[in-house]
């Protein structure tokens, strides 16, 4: 048992976790992989105080190989830090759309809001005028249809469903505000980021919302303000045009009486006053922004069904993806057939900007060899799901891959008390141990006095010599099957025959 307390110890040490963290946030691969060998259970270590996870640290750089490993290996995707903000939202924060692809696609959760102030992934990818994070975040909520445009631009003010789209679940995504009233079109707006305006208009954001008073929110503009408001505060002219062009409001105002013009006049934005003076006479429609991405949403249901990273090995006969020469073709796009690996179309959907394709609906993305527009893409007729595997979150010390009579074992438990269980023990990586493969125990005789302990008798203290002796025995061919050599097989007899004698002996005392 003190074995067994040491081993524990060593198991949940802050250095392994503090190593974890360092290979997540440096992007070394193979020494996150070590060590979530060594012991599964660092995938839950956070740092003290601010409490993040490797999982943050390696969304917040970019390493999305990283990010995979650690979900697989059973972290909660949407573990969240001291301030809320979970892996999806620092990816977000930071750009990495590789990562944000990743998360979404291992489906993490889009509508978590920090604790700081309210805001979502959204708002922080738009902050920032991550665009290409913004439309994968909205991936689940854009159908792949050739007239979505259309709907979008015909549709009225109480929104659609129908049984692909639902217009008003991605309106309330699109404009739900954090503290204060801010929504994802104000924090754009005051940043000047015109194509992530350009895509939230696009998709329905509302130029008419306004702040509201909070008291966790520092406002220097004012409650009542809209995006307009907050584009002249920032001193875009581009913004400033597009909101304008898309219906706001160059007279209103806000809660201390300020139009935009007066919000562009006093954070000196004078080259702002020709735009912010005249009102257009009617609304102007422009194309549609170059990050709309109408297959992503098809795309991305047949990775999470078929996997996109691994794809079964390429025989004689088959024809390999023309764009990576590397895999299997597993979709197809519809229109020009052009078959593709589920991998090449996810980067084409997820990168691409250019909506402007010549024989395609608006939204539709160029197929790279034949130049027509891609609207959505269709799985093959032998792509295979992918079976996926069960995270590693048991708290036992006990690395076996078990068959055999009875469910795996969950917990710590001794080995000699299941002698129908058959396991292949592996040690943990860079441990002093090697490996040990046992058998079953068809002759031993436990007694549950000893196991469970008897009022009578205490079974560490066994009252006869043959039990010093064979305890003696028991220490020294423990050092000499473990430490020196356990793949001899004398070893291992000459350890399981005493330990055999030590139980029947003690049972007989």
């Amino acid at each position: 048992m003190k074995f067994l307390s040491i081993v524990g110890n060593s198991f949940g040490c802050s250095a392994s976790g503090e190593r974890l963290v360092s290979a997540a946030r440096d992007g070394d691969l193979q020494e996150a992989k070590a060590l979530l060998e060594y012991n599964p259970r660092l995938v839950r270590y956070s740092t003290f105080g601010v409490r993040n996870s490797p999982l943050h640290y390696s969304a917040a750089q970019g390493h999305h190989e990283i990010v995979s490993l650690l979900v697989e290996s059973g972290v909660d995707i949407n573990l969240r830090n001291y301030r809320g903000q979970t892996a999806l939202m620092q990816a977000c924060q930071h750009g990495h759309w590789e990562v944000v692809q990743t998360l979404v696609l291992l489906k993490a959760n889009i509508h978590r809001a920090d604790y700081l102030n309210g805001g979502t992934a959204l708002h922080l990818a738009a902050l920032n005028g991550h665009s290409r994070c913004i439309r994968l975040l909205l991936a689940d909520y854009i159908p792949s249809l050739p007239d979505f445009w259309k709907m979008l631009t015909s549709i009225s003010d109480d929104g659609v469903s129908t049984s692909e789209f639902d217009h008003n679940a991605l309106l309330q995504l699109i404009n739900r505000p954090a503290d204060g009233g801010i929504t994802a079109l104000h924090m754009a707006a005051l940043n000047g980021h015109v194509e992530s305006v350009q895509l939230l208009l696009d998709l329905g954001a509302s130029v008419s919302d306004v702040t509201v008073e909070d008291g966790t929110t520092i406002d220097l503009i004012g409650a009542g303000s809209t995006a307009l408001h907050y584009a002249a505060c920032g001193g875009n002219a581009q913004c400033c045009q597009i909101l304008i062009a898309r219906g706001a409001s160059l007279t209103a105002e806000n809660a201390n009486g300020w139009t935009p013009l007066m919000v562009a006049r006093s954070w000196h934005r004078t080259w702002l006053e020709d735009i912010l003076t005249t009102q257009p006479e009617g609304q102007s429609q422009s194309p549609p922004s170059p990050y709309l991405s109408l297959p992503l949403m098809s795309i991305i249901k047949i990775a999470r069904e078929c996997g996109w990273r691994n794809s079964d090995a390429l025989s004689a006969c088959q024809d390999p993806c023309v764009v990576c020469l590397e895999r299997q073709c597993t979709v197809a796009a519809e229109g020009c057939d052009h078959e593709f690996c589920t991998r090449c179309a996810l980067y084409l959907c997820s990168t691409n900007c250019n909506s402007a394709v010549a024989h395609g609906p608006p939204g539709s993305i160029a197929c790279p060899l034949c130049r027509s527009g891609i609207v959505s893409f269709v799985m093959l007729p032998g792509t295979r799901p992918v079976m996926r595997e069960i995270a590693r979150t048991s708290l036992s010390l006990s690395f076996c891959s078990c068959s055999g009579e009875g469910p795996e074992p969950t917990s710590l438990t001794t080995p000699f008390c299941k002698p129908e269980l058959r396991c292949s023990r592996i040690s943990p990586l860079g441990s002093s141990f090697r490996s040990l493969s046992c058998q079953r125990f068809p002759s031993m005789k436990i007694n549950t006095g000893l196991c469970m302990g008897a009022p009578d008798i205490n079974p560490s203290l066994i009252p006869c010599t043959a039990g010093r002796n064979i305890q003696s025995q028991l220490a020294r061919c423990s050092r000499t099957g473990f430490r020196r050599s356990t793949s001899q097989s004398e070893g291992r007899r000459s350890w399981f025959s005493a330990l055999n004698q030590y139980v029947t002996t003690g049972s007989g005392c």
